[in-house]
């Protein structure tokens, strides 16, 4: 059984950024995720914009530059991650599943592998579910778990949701051209593919259980877009509207106006992700709350479970009701961290403005 002092479970950006500071401050770690580098950035549609600003998502003090001197696109992001762990030469064990996090007697953890030898499959299959090839157990010392907060879509449970024509995710736009979309959601995701699809010379129809879009949750530069849709009818807005079955035609809407059966070549349910939290759950990490956000100190992002820390939007469960924790926010969970595992005093917190409370 191989040893260690930590096992740095997600390589996502803010997992990287830590790897980085380990590395540098001498600290034994493996580093494992299970998928790509980035993984959760890696199903974005294609071109999908970041609402924060390169400078904000850059990490262990390398610059994120692009040639439109504008905000990262969804694959400038990926090359950018691609360029730091190769840059810094960090070791990542991807496509290795965690599938459980256990404490010992003797204060350590017993944390289980399981490594795949073949491609692994779309955003909506569970990680943990697949099969794998290989299995191993690691003993850390300290644990930190990475592992985001979007694991899987949250399902409406009606009945067609399973169609082959039926997704939570937007693909590359031209899968869809000429076609009659209906997507629902009135939240950034639903309303930039509303905007790219009708771009891309799609019939749109957006559904929305609200009685209208939540701006609040919307990129500030799309408001004006979608508004201008709608008006024109260019977009079809469906208000105070909620699916209640799926066909291979159609989709059977519930109003305020009545029923209402909309036409539909494809059908994407973007109505948000939740987290997989059993990896805090097989280590007995006390979640709260109903997005079950695990229970950790401000201080050091140690949880309830000594030893074993969160870190990046991880540290939100599932958020609900607004995003409170994204990138930009989690580069001081790196440092705090860091300050923990070396015996330092915990870094000051940073103040972010409040335009910057959203991201994609």
């Amino acid at each position: 059984m191989q040893q260690t002092d930590v096992v740095i479970v997600g390589a996502g950006p803010i997992g990287i950024e830590l790897a980085a500071n380990l590395k540098k401050r001498g600290i034994d770690y493996i580093h494992v995720e299970a998928g790509q580098v980035g993984g959760t950035i890696d199903w974005y549609a294609p071109d999908t914009m970041f609402f924060s600003s390169s400078e904000r998502i850059a990490i262990a003090g390398i610059p994120l530059n692009n040639t439109s001197q504008t905000k990262a696109t969804r694959e400038e992001y990926l090359t950018y991650l691609r360029g730091v762990v190769q840059q810094l030469k960090l070791e990542i064990r991807t496509y290795c599943f965690v599938r459980s996090v256990t404490p010992t007697k003797d204060g350590n953890f017993k944390v289980s592998l399981s490594r795949s030898l073949h491609a692994v499959g779309g955003p909506q299959e569970s990680s943990r579910s697949r099969a794998a090839d290989e299995f191993e157990e690691v003993t850390a010392k300290r644990v930190v778990l990475a592992i985001g907060d979007m694991h899987a879509p949250r399902l409406l449970n009606i009945p067609g949701e399973d169609l082959p024509h039926v997704s939570h995710y937007l693909e590359d736009p031209h899968k869809y051209f000429a076609k009659k979309v209906l997507i629902v959601g009135g939240k950034n995701s639903a309303v930039e593919a509303a905007i790219r699809l009708f771009r891309v010379g799609c019939d749109v129809t957006l559904s929305y259980r609200g009685a209208a879009l939540d701006e609040s949750r919307v990129k500030y530069w799309l408001l004006p877009e979608i508004k201008g849709l709608v008006k024109r009818n260019l977009i079809h807005f469906v208000p105070g509207s909620s699916p209640v079955e799926i066909t291979p035609e159609s989709a059977l809407l519930e109003s305020g106006g009545g029923p209402l059966r909309v036409p539909a070549d494809f059908v994407l349910l973007l109505t948000g992700y939740q987290q997989d939290s059993s990896l805090f759950e097989s280590a007995g990490v006390q979640l709260e709350g109903e997005g079950k956000k695990p229970s950790y100190s401000r201080r050091t992002m140690e949880t309830n479970v000594q030893g074993l820390y969160v870190a990046g939007t991880a540290a939100a469960g599932t958020q609900i009701g607004g995003v409170k924790e994204f990138i930009e926010t989690s580069h001081i969970h790196v440092a705090r961290i860091t300050a923990a595992l070396c015996g330092e005093a915990p870094p000051k917190d940073p103040e972010v403005p409040a335009e910057y409370q959203l991201e994609t």
